[in-house]
């Protein structure tokens, strides 16, 4: 299949050397090649034509890309549309008729507005707009369908990913083993405390609940996220005592904002289960939610060792990285890294945007 960069130069040399063709059947249609004069003077001017036409196009592509005006608002679009094709007009048309000038390639008609370069200038940019406004045009079509069939087969394959999330939400985010840990601490507790008993019950039954209704939406209230990964770690914290410690570092307006759906739990659970779990004196897990440079951080510390621990191993943090991709395309990160010798960070960055 051939790349970005050879599709675009293809059609580059598609549309200009059509319409180089199409000039040279007209001047034949009309008689303008009869001589070597004529020959010589239409040639020219359309070989420096395209020249400009293919070189300044692609200055153009490069502005679009810069500017970033293809992930604007469709009115910012429209007006950049213009604005670009007005100023590389002029711009063509000006280095058109300083080299038909150096070169004495004017015709007839030019000559006699010689004395009046800004006039010339703006004549032969009425030529360099509608051609340049096609270019443009094409361009921007060509990109809005593409980016709406990626946008559809996006949600297509998030809407796969949910469907498989639903499948296996109770085995990838909520082990077996856990359950039957936190039962058998309840059963603990029904003599010894049974306030915390009924309490610990209302917890799983929250987070078992969450769980299942994971697929009904792509995204949740990071605040309703905190709630259940409370509820998770205040179960965990009756299987390993004094072993676990559990701090919070989040941010009240960090509360409000929008998180994949059972994503920090799945950290959390991967930072007890290859963390706290295999430290014979136990450790810290430590949940930060702020906001830095416009993105919502995201992490989970835990006291441990990566130990050749790879990014996105298996299924939980695999869903996260596919999730994220598929969400937020590449403006969304996830790393897992040994923050200190002792201590092993997984962070998530979430842009932030104003329609969020």
């Amino acid at each position: 299949m051939m790349s970005g960069n050879g599709r675009y130069w293809l059609l580059q040399a598609i549309g200009w050397g059509s319409f180089a063709v199409i000039n040279v059947l007209f001047a034949y249609s009309f008689d303008k090649l009869e001589s070597v004069a004529d020959r010589h003077l239409v040639f020219w001017r359309l070989g420096i034509f395209v020249l400009l036409g293919v070189v300044l196009s692609h200055v153009m592509r490069y502005m679009i890309i810069g500017m970033n005006v293809l992930q604007q608002k469709l009115e910012r679009q429209l007006l950049s549309f213009i604005a670009i094709t007005l100023l590389f007009s002029l711009v063509g048309s000006y280095f058109n008729m300083l080299l038909l000038i150096r070169n004495d390639l004017l015709n007839k008609n030019e000559k006699e507005f010689l004395g009046n370069k800004f006039l010339l200038i703006l004549s032969s940019a009425f030529y360099f707009f509608i051609y340049f406004f096609i270019w443009n045009l094409i361009y921007f079509v060509y990109h809005y369908i593409t980016k709406s069939r990626k946008q559809q087969l996006d949600t297509l394959k998030l809407e796969t990913l949910v469907k498989e999330l639903e499948l296996k939400t109770i085995k990838a985010h909520i082990n077996p083993h856990f359950i039957f840990n936190s039962l058998n601490s309840i059963r603990a507790l029904v003599d010894e405390n049974p306030i915390r008993a009924r309490t610990a019950i209302t917890e799983l039954s929250t987070i078992l609940r969450s769980s299942m209704q994971a697929d009904k939406s792509e995204s949740a209230l990071m605040e309703r996220e905190l709630d259940i990964v409370k509820d998770y770690l205040a179960l965990e914290n009756m299987r390993f005592e004094d072993r676990l410690r559990i701090e919070y570092q989040v941010e009240d307006k960090t509360l409000s904002l929008l998180v994949p759906p059972m994503m920090l739990q799945t950290l959390v659970e991967n930072a007890i289960k290859h963390g706290i779990s295999k430290q014979i004196h136990g450790g810290v897990v430590r949940v930060v939610s702020i906001i830095k440079n416009n993105f919502h951080e995201l992490s989970v510390q835990n006291t441990g060792y990566l130990n050749g621990y790879v990014n996105g191993e298996g299924f939980g943090l695999s869903s996260t990285t596919n999730r994220l991709s598929l969400l937020y395309g590449n403006r969304a990160k996830f790393e897992i890294k040994q923050l200190t010798p002792t201590l092993v960070e997984a962070r998530v960055l979430i842009p932030i945007e104003a329609d969020y």
